[in-house]
């Protein structure tokens, strides 16, 4: 079996590369936001990117500019993936390398 060789399609586990993929979480606050916002970090933790990168949007009238009505959302790269529920890291984790291409 051959090793596998650390990448930028391969991330290491022990570094954290930045994406160039605008990550928001819309929510006012209630605990399905911090869900989404917890669960959407810890994936980009374990796909080796930054989590630091995650932006909460709690902000009504920038939330209402996305044509969302129902939070949690949320928005990658202007796109809105997913509203009032919080998906699982795995399919989060995929939108953003979709983004990252």
């Amino acid at each position: 079996m051959r090793p596998v060789i650390d990448s930028p399609k391969t991330p290491n586990k022990h570094s954290r590369e930045a994406v160039n993929v605008e990550i928001k979480v819309l929510g006012t606050g209630c605990a399905k936001c911090e869900q989404l916002y917890e669960t959407t970090r810890s994936a980009l933790e374990q796909a080796g990117m930054d989590p630091g990168q995650v932006v909460k949007v709690v902000d009504i009238d920038e939330i209402l500019a996305h044509g969302v009505m129902m939070t949690p959302a949320l928005v990658i790269d202007g796109e809105v993936k997913s509203t009032g529920k919080v998906p699982n890291a795995a399919q989060i984790a995929a939108w953003v390398g979709q983004a990252a291409g």
